[in-house]
């Protein structure tokens, strides 16, 4: 079963997307959403687990909207951006939506 991993909490003060991170495997995906934008930059702590999840396949994705927020520009090789309708079908895409706070 497929699940949409959503964090919206900052890895430099909690540690939801390390949790994330140890159960995402095969079909699942991971949005980054408000401060969980940090966790996709090159300076995010979680950088090598995220960066092996991707490598084993993995999609990581940071919503556009929140990281300009944030003045977030440049992410992880392999995180992709993308807007509310992108949030939306990635939402229908996947069979299960997992909230980490």
């Amino acid at each position: 079963m497929s699940t949409l991993h959503t964090v919206n909490k900052s890895p430099f003060e909690n540690n939801s997307l390390t949790s994330c991170l140890q159960l995402c495997s095969g079909e699942d995906s991971i949005l980054l959403i408000e401060d969980g934008t940090y966790g996709g930059c090159e300076s995010s702590p979680c950088r090598e687990p995220l960066t092996r999840l991707m490598e084993d396949g993995i999609n990581v994705y940071v919503l556009e909207n929140d990281a300009s927020a944030r003045g977030l520009h440049t992410f992880l090789q392999g995180v992709e951006l993308v807007d509310y309708p992108g949030f939306v079908k990635l939402s229908c895409t996947h069979q299960c939506i997992q909230s980490w706070y």
